[in-house]
């Protein structure tokens, strides 16, 4: 990959989703936008460097352009496991300041390091001195009883000072005590007027904008008014055609909109490989079971799949069955 292709593609991205944007995720949603920037869930970098779990890296060729984020806390262990990641291939690699899970929470990493900007510095600065792709911060506006207006510059002028390029910002405080994780991307209201006065403070920061962003008319909007990119999460999973199917002409200005049906049917050949090497089927179709949200027999297109999917023997011909609910679209025939 180019060196400069995750810039280009940040300006529109997919966020990083525990559960959600594995691989199988991210091939699916690469059939619907070329350009759109991906990313994977958040890796530990203990993981990689005392576990060993290099199989955390796997994705296809296809994927690209695709980001790796890792979490954690420790410069020279981040260090080895941004190593990993650009050797593996990956475009860039990105550091989690914002997961506000109890898991996270006791491994020291994720939204919590919002307290340490100077550490998020240091570990910042050793990613950059050991790879040659960009490094990158996801962050949120702050946690807990911190004031967002007073931290925020301050840990945005830390990273930016260790090298960091690049960064997406959720516009939401995480509260660490009281609110699950679930809570902390729906009650701490967002100030997005505060993304937009640090891109004022550091124009040179390329930012991207994320939390509660469902609409590519919203993502155009943010873009027109100077933010350098925007990172949809939950929408993009749930709906992923709404977001996806028409972003390179929208959000890129090439290529054309895409269909979803389109994509299932070049599903298939992969779908076919993953159960030939011993997979199963709903581990790539509980990603695809939005595809046809708000779309007459979209009802009927997840009940064959959800039903369907872990019977013995399942295979493509479910998923065409499954497709044969949904009914035809602006006059085409319906594939399959």
């Amino acid at each position: 990959m180019p060196k400069n292709a995750a810039v280009k593609a940040a300006r529109l991205s997919i966020a990083p989703m525990m559960d959600w944007t594995d691989r199988h995720c991210r091939y699916l949603h690469r059939l619907l936008s070329t350009h759109t920037l991906l990313y994977t869930e958040m890796v530990t970098s203990a993981a990689l460097v005392r576990g060993q779990a290099l199989h955390l890296l796997d994705y296809s060729q296809a994927e690209h352009p695709v980001a790796l984020q890792l979490g954690g806390s420790d410069p020279k262990e981040l260090a080895v496991a941004a190593r990993l990641g650009a050797e593996a291939g990956y475009c860039e690699i990105n550091l989690n300041v914002g997961c506000p899970s109890d898991r996270v929470q006791s491994g020291c990493f994720g939204a919590v390091l919002m307290e340490q900007p100077a550490l998020v510095a240091q570990c910042v600065a050793a990613m950059q001195r050991a790879v040659s792709i960009p490094v990158t911060v996801k962050c949120r506006i702050g946690v807990d009883d911190q004031i967002p207006e007073e931290v925020l510059p301050e840990f945005l002028a830390r990273i930016v000072g260790a090298g960091c390029e690049r960064v997406s910002i959720h516009a939401r405080k995480a509260w660490l005590q009281g609110l699950s994780p679930k809570e902390n991307r729906d009650i701490p209201p967002l100030d997005y007027d505060l993304v937009m006065r640090m891109k004022g403070l550091f124009p040179n920061l390329h930012i991207s904008i994320n939390g509660g962003i469902t609409s590519l008319d919203q993502a155009e909007a943010f873009l027109e008014a100077g933010l350098d990119g925007v990172m949809i999460g939950r929408a993009a999973y749930h709906d992923p055609a709404a977001i996806l199917c028409a972003a390179d002409p929208r959000i890129f200005g090439t290529g054309t909109v895409t269909r979803p049906e389109d994509a299932v049917t070049q599903m298939l050949p992969y779908i076919e490989a993953h159960l030939t090497a011993g997979g199963k089927l709903g581990q790539i179709t509980r990603h695809m079971l939005g595809l046809f949200t708000g779309r007459p027999g979209a009802r009927m297109w997840r009940r064959v799949l959800s039903e369907g999917a872990h019977r013995p023997g399942a295979g493509p011909e479910l998923v065409l069955e499954a497709l044969r609910q949904i009914a035809p679209r602006d006059g085409l025939q319906q594939t399959g």
